[in-house]
């Protein structure tokens, strides 16, 4: 689900803001414009990790889109094919203009919840409605990674339900069953909004291997495809493949990527704001660096990035995201209490449902299982191609989750 409000242009610049104690000033930045056959950049960065100051200045790098006048030209070969991250494995290619018809949204995402959609919907088939099966549903719904919580919640519906109506055909359990977990999971649903701000603010967080970079890429692709103008933020400064594949996904979605070797991610953040604010852009997306919970120095440093997005923008940020990957179950609630304690998050994005055979972990966030506030769903994927990430609706991940086929 989307919502769209397009503001009026230009909008007024407001006045120049003081920076907090903790982070110095910014020099304004004079944009580097790159050819349109670039994909990455040469950046300036001290000879080593020592040499990084805490508090960096501006960032030295603007990765702007390629010029739409610009005449056009042979793309150059994907440096991705060839790219390596820090341990030396080589890099996910990022090149998805190849990327087969897979159908609708719905029929992809049965597919990447099947495992999950067997294991529940094939208990419908050829049994008889009594015990047996309300005992091998309440095993299969934990086994999902539901939860006590919320499989002791809907099973008791079910049985209600199942008794009032007299429902005697498994076909119609499973009906009652995908429509009581539909008003379950609907708690979850919630509409983006973008253009109530100028621009809206994106922060996004997770741990380590999340999928936040590559989230952001595609996030960025949908955005666009709504009529939205966007900017990313590689606030992920100390890792550089992190950096250089956003610059990837922003030259391949044709955004501008505000970036910089080292130095401080505040700092990053800040300048992205105020040159999304210039660029008139409708949103502005801030990576950040993957962490742990239990990595309390790198958790204070999320909340100083958030602070220095406010002075940026006095309402910023708009949103706050957390990054989960669907594979990681019962998991996920601890990285969402804790990511939630820290910087009040406003929204999740799942990923890597794909295969996964704990689809129901959603169904434990709704329940608020473990202290977990239900957090609400923007956004779920499914794959690894550009349109395998798209609005959360509880309708279609009940149907899903209950398909066995």
């Amino acid at each position: 689900m989307f919502s769209f409000f397009k503001r009026k242009k230009p909008q007024p610049q407001p006045e120049a803001v003081d920076l907090p104690a903790d982070v110095p000033e910014i020099a304004p930045v004079a944009p580097t414009e790159l050819p349109p056959e670039a994909l990455t950049v040469s950046l300036d960065a001290p000879d080593t990790a020592a040499d990084v100051p805490v508090d960096a200045p501006s960032p030295d790098l603007v990765a702007d889109a390629p010029d739409a006048a610009a005449p056009e030209q042979v793309p150059p070969p994907d440096p991705w094919s060839q790219a390596v991250d820090a341990s030396g494995d080589p890099l996910a290619r990022l090149d998805q203009a190849a990327e087969p018809d897979t159908g609708s949204w719905l029929t992809r995402l049965r597919r990447g919840l099947s495992r999950t959609g067997q294991n529940l919907g094939g208990l419908f088939v050829g049994v008889k409605v009594d015990e047996t099966l309300f005992d091998e549903l309440e095993t299969a719904l934990i086994m999902a990674d539901a939860g006590v919580e919320a499989t002791d919640k809907l099973l008791t519906e079910l049985r209600a339900r199942v008794r009032k109506q007299r429902i005697d055909q498994p076909d119609a359990v499973r009906a009652a069953l995908q429509d009581i977990l539909t008003d379950h999971l609907r708690v979850l649903e919630k509409p983006f909004v973008v253009g109530e701000a100028a621009p809206t603010v994106v922060m996004i967080a997770g741990v380590n291997g999340a999928g936040k970079t590559t989230s952001i890429g595609k996030l960025a692709h949908a955005l666009q495809a709504r009529q939205a103008t966007v900017l990313l933020a590689a606030g992920d400064t100390f890792r550089a493949a992190a950096r250089e594949q956003l610059v990837a996904w922003g030259a391949r979605n044709g955004v501008t990527v505000i970036a910089q070797e080292g130095g401080d991610p505040a700092a990053v953040a800040f300048d992205a704001v105020n040159a999304g604010r210039a660029r008139a852009a409708d949103v502005v997306l801030v990576d950040t660096a993957g962490r742990l919970p239990t990595q309390l120095h790198l958790m204070e440093e999320l909340k100083k990035i958030k602070r220095v997005i406010g002075k940026a923008d006095a309402g910023a940020p708009h949103e706050v995201l957390l990054v989960v990957d669907g594979n990681t179950g019962q998991n996920a609630l601890a990285q969402i209490r804790a990511f939630d304690a820290a910087l009040g998050l406003t929204g999740l994005v799942v990923t890597k449902l794909d295969g996964t055979a704990k689809g129901g972990t959603l169904a434990a966030v709704a329940a608020g299982s473990q202290g977990v506030r239900p957090v609400p769903v923007y956004w779920i994927g499914v794959g690894e191609g550009m349109q395998d990430l798209q609005p959360f609706v509880a309708s279609e991940f009940a149907e899903a989750l209950l398909d066995n086929r």
